[in-house]
């Protein structure tokens, strides 16, 4: 089990291009008991340029959880996922894909391309601040990361 007091803040991902939505996770988020750094991308382009900028460099940490919207400009949600899992640095990253679609044919296909989990978002302030802290209390304090594993804290 992750330590949700380990003394290295969780790097988490935020790939999301909706202001409020990412205003609300990022308050929900920091609202957790673990220290997290939280990373923005506003497009699918963003994320991959940001995912890639790291997996070379050693001083940087990858992150250990991307929470991913589907419905992104430039290179959409999808695209983000597979290029994710094709990166033998970065496939091991856990994907929430964090969306409001709740269509069955994107479900399947982020599944298919390898999402850790698929949580349509709720509507409502109050809903969807709830999902995010549970998502994080899962991820980060239940769930054991591959960015964690065997690391003394």
């Amino acid at each position: 089990m992750s330590s949700p007091l380990s003394s290295k803040p969780f790097e988490v991902l935020l790939v999301e291009d909706n202001p409020g939505d990412v205003r609300l996770a990022k308050e929900a988020l920091r609202e957790g008991a673990a220290p997290k750094n939280i990373h923005v991308a506003e497009d699918g382009v963003a994320a991959v340029e940001h995912l890639r900028s790291l997996s070379g460099a050693r001083d940087r940490e990858l992150p250990d959880l991307v929470l991913l919207d589907l419905n992104l400009p430039k290179m959409n949600g999808h695209e983000v996922l597979e290029e994710i899992r094709r990166d033998e640095r970065l496939c091991l990253i856990p994907v929430v894909v964090f969306t409001s679609s709740a269509a069955a044919p994107d479900i399947r296909q982020a599944y298919r391309a390898g999402a850790s989990c698929y949580v349509t978002k709720p509507s409502g302030y109050a809903g969807l601040v709830d999902t995010i802290k549970r998502i994080e209390r899962f991820w980060l304090s239940v769930a054991t990361l591959p960015s964690r594993a065997g690391q003394d804290d």
